[in-house]
């Protein structure tokens, strides 16, 4: 079977559309994750008028948006609508100081408030597992998905933050499985980042190219292959040496590609 990837543009910030548009054909894409955000070629304030500008600068080199990385407010899901974008990725983070289920009874009660924007939009929300207070397991995201129709708030799921949290792939997937609308491939391990010989350890994800790091991707690949998955393959792009991000990219698209393609 033969995917299409996409990549999430973040580490491209600075750059015009037209600059975009070529780099991301040449790195080998067919589609972006768009960060819809201050600072980035689209900004939240003009998103209505300027995503449908990009989408269309973008086409000219055989790329479409496949999503975007932006607040839940009407007007990016408007922009999502005009441009045919069909997913919206944000990140469930637990609030400080307020006990975890009562944050999470909140936090449905804040995604209740979304599904009438994305059934007239057509437009689902992907929430993304993330190490720290975001949903750092699999099963803390199903939980938060669980009232929810898949088509209208779903699971991004990130291969690094799964091994980050330690899971088995197989599992995980199997958990999240009737929930999921994207997947991301991008790796990552614990570092310890002072001692070696400290009185307490401390420790920070290192992100790297998919073959280094805690999540087995030949075991993700022959699971979502067995399990016919049709979705887009995203390349978050994100290493902990920015430096590299051009260098590495095409690499782990070639990776990818060589254990997801028959």
């Amino acid at each position: 079977m033969k995917y299409k990837y996409s990549i999430f543009t973040k580490p491209f910030k600075n750059i015009s559309a037209e600059e975009l548009g070529a780099k991301v054909s040449e790195l080998g894409f067919d589609a972006i994750e768009f960060p819809l955000r201050e600072g980035f070629q689209v900004e939240p304030a003009r998103a209505e008028s300027d995503l449908p500008k990009l989408a269309d600068t973008l086409k000219g080199y055989g790329v479409e948006i496949a999503s975007v990385a932006s607040s839940t407010d009407e007007s990016v899901f408007s922009a999502c609508a005009m441009t045919g974008v069909k997913i919206l990725r944000i990140m469930a983070n637990a609030e400080k100081g307020k006990r975890y289920f009562q944050w999470e009874k909140d936090y449905a009660k804040y995604l209740e408030g979304l599904v009438p924007l994305c059934e007239k939009y057509g437009v689902t929300v992907g929430i993304q597992n993330h190490y720290g207070t975001m949903a750092s397991a699999t099963m803390e995201l199903r939980r938060i998905l669980e009232p929810f129709d898949w088509k209208y708030i779903a699971a991004v799921w990130d291969v690094a933050h799964s091994g980050l949290a330690g899971e088995v792939p197989e599992l995980a997937l199997d958990i999240i499985w009737d929930k999921l609308c994207l997947i991301n491939f991008k790796n990552a391990y614990y570092r310890q980042i002072n001692g070696p010989e400290a009185d307490q350890a401390e420790w920070k994800p290192y992100f790297t190219l998919g073959r280094y790091g805690a999540a087995h991707y030949p075991r993700i690949a022959a699971y979502i292959k067995e399990r016919g998955y049709r979705g887009y393959i995203c390349l978050p792009a994100e290493y902990t040496d920015e430096s590299l991000v051009e260098k590495l990219v095409p690499v782990e698209l070639e990776y990818v590609k060589s254990l997801l393609e028959d």
